[in-house]
């Protein structure tokens, strides 16, 4: 689906003040194979940082956004339930002010069970199954939240920097799992488009498609035959051929989740970077091997180090740790911590110019949401999942209604850097058995929609890593409304339109004329200081195209619908959105 039209803030005083710029750019660490740079503004990204966390669901973490698909609300209640079958109830979600959070199960079987054919109901069901399965009781790890937390949901007050990154940025609301499974399937997707079981080393065709069970990695220091063979083609083959350089980060520490899926708690596993695991599953891939490319998994600290030094590869993945994963028991503000950490290294490095963060948590975790995956083919979607896109191109305080999944991730690197060339049997130079080609799927959308290539880039946009919670909701209420709407459609290139705050804000107006599937923009003017005294009269101008499809369909006799949109920010850095749409019914008007 398209992306719809998203509020831009074009003024200091709807802005929060940042840091100084990031310097000029380092040269290149590598480019586009051929020499020449290419002309596609897509080009101005010269650095792919995708940071990978742990087990949420949308819903989740940003089912309460202003302007988001999140849950469906009245009056601040959830209007949708899930069944509590213990106790014969069907519960709403919750505010969940708790740091630390019990979830649910989350491989594939986990997966059909809280879709359940679409219902979105199996969430409750699931957590209180594993709880009852639980091998120890006396395990602390069994204690983390009750089997209710999974329907609970956080938000400004205790992922404040997350928000912020989501307003001042893109946030994805119809960002999916590549696949309905757990985080080995999803870290080989998201570096492969496949997760696949193979019985021979070197042999593509050897593989099979696993949704669940792919062959673990293990510790380099055990026997070989005891090592897996991931000998399907990786993205990093094609990377390789290109002269593109990648490296792939790992946080030294517990590994984030049990290695067997099924368990809710295990005793942590160590992980580096020399330990092939669930979350660093590229040195056990063929290709990896062949090209020598073992060594470009690295540490953390050496991430900290290009980064702050100029010398970022092209390509790099970033996985956290059990302590900052927030994958539970981890603690969401450590996560949070860790994360704004990655950021404003990257945004105070002299390449922050040329650089995307595509931040996501890898699955849901057995966390409520509300919205059904779509079908791409055996292995998925997954369930919904948040996803940021953070750079100095990004559209700023934009929500991106694409379907997207991290295929589109691997889509865009390919675009950037290898001249569109696909993880394709066909055409890659190295065919295997996957069944599809995941990049052209027909209804994943591009990421190119997220960016704005047309301006300079921004200044960085540095946050404190131990913020104090934001506002809580209705901290800054918003009313809207318009008058005189068929009369400026139809005569008139200038809309009425009243806006109230609750205190006095600065409020920034904008909005749609649609027609079936037409669609014209109308621009945001710009910020107007509003009191909390009474309606102000704010006049927005519509542009040739959007007066255009309005009269040409009136005059017909056809309905179209003005959407208004409001984006205010008040004290304390607290901002509220609200949206009004009008039904125009249409009436033969002579000319």
């Amino acid at each position: 689906m398209a992306p719809r039209f998203a509020l831009t803030v074009l003024a200091a005083a709807v802005v929060a003040a940042v840091a100084a710029g990031s310097g000029a750019a380092a040269p290149v660490h590598s480019s586009v194979s051929g020499g020449q740079p290419a002309r596609d503004p897509i080009h101005k990204i010269r650095h792919v940082v995708v940071i990978m966390q742990e087990n949420r669901s949308f819903d989740s973490y940003f089912g309460t956004f202003p302007g988001a698909r999140g849950i469906p609300m009245r009056n601040g209640q959830a209007q949708v339930c899930v069944p509590d079958a213990q106790a014969h109830l069907c519960r709403r979600p919750f505010h969940d002010p708790r740091d630390v959070n019990g979830g649910g199960p989350h491989g594939a079987g986990a997966a059909r069970a809280d879709v359940a054919h679409g219902r979105m109901d199996g969430f409750i069901y699931e957590a209180e199954h594993a709880k009852h399965s639980c091998t120890d009781r006396n395990d602390p790890e069994c204690r983390h939240g009750g089997a209710l937390d999974v329907i609970g949901y956080h938000d400004a007050r205790e992922i404040p920097n997350y928000w912020s990154y989501a307003r001042h940025f893109v946030l994805q609301d119809h960002m999916f799992e590549p696949n309905a499974s757990w985080s080995l399937p999803e870290h080989l997707f998201m570096v492969s488009e496949w997760s696949a079981y193979c019985t021979r080393a070197d042999d593509p065709f050897s593989c099979e498609n696993a949704l669940q069970s792919p062959a673990i990695p293990h510790p380099m220091t055990e026997p070989e035959s005891s090592q897996p063979h991931y000998a399907w083609t990786d993205l990093t083959w094609l990377l390789h051929r290109g002269g593109v350089s990648w490296r792939y980060y790992v946080l030294k520490g517990g590994e984030p989740d049990c290695e067997l899926d099924s368990s809710i708690s295990c005793r942590p596993i160590a992980q580096d970077d020399r330990t092939p695991g669930i979350w660093n599953p590229l040195p056990y891939f063929d290709t990896v091997k062949a090209d020598g490319q073992v060594g470009n998994v690295q540490s953390l600290s050496d991430f900290y180090g290009v980064a702050r030094t100029g010398r970022l590869p092209a390509v790099s993945w970033i996985t956290p740790n059990n302590t900052v994963s927030e994958h539970p028991p981890g603690r969401v503000s450590l996560g949070q911590s860790y994360v704004t950490t990655l950021i404003n290294t990257l945004m105070t490095g002299p390449q922050w110019k040329s650089t995307a963060i595509f931040l996501a948590w890898d699955d849901w975790g057995g966390f409520y949401d509300h919205v059904r995956p779509p079908g791409v083919d055996q292995n998925g979607y997954g369930l919904r999942v948040p996803g940021l896109v953070i750079s100095p191109y990004a559209r700023r305080g934009y929500i991106d209604h694409q379907t997207l999944s991290f295929d589109a991730y691997v889509k865009f690197i390919e675009d950037d850097f290898l001249n569109g060339q696909r993880l394709d049997p066909a055409t890659d130079g190295r065919p295997d058995p996957r069944p599809d080609v995941r990049e052209d799927a027909p209804q994943l959308g591009d990421l190119r929609a997220d960016f704005d290539f047309s301006h300079p880039p921004r200044r960085p946009f540095i946050l404190s890593p131990h913020p104090a919670p934001g506002p809580p909701p209705g901290a800054l209420s918003l009313r809207l409304r318009a008058s005189g709407v068929r009369d400026a459609l139809i005569h008139h290139s200038k809309l009425a339109v009243y806006v109230l705050c609750n205190r006095l804000c600065s409020a920034t107006v904008g909005g749609s004329v649609r027609h079936r599937h037409e669609i014209a923009a109308i621009p945001p003017r710009a910020p107007a200081l509003v009191g909390a005294g009474g309606f102000t009269k704010l006049s927005l101008e519509l542009p040739p195209a959007a007066r255009d499809l309005a009269r040409r369909e009136l005059r017909l006799g056809r309905t179209v619908t003005l959407r208004i949109e409001m984006l205010a920010q008040g004290p304390a850095g607290w901002w509220a959105r609200t949206a009004r749409r009008i039904r125009v019914p249409g009436a033969t008007v002579l000319r």
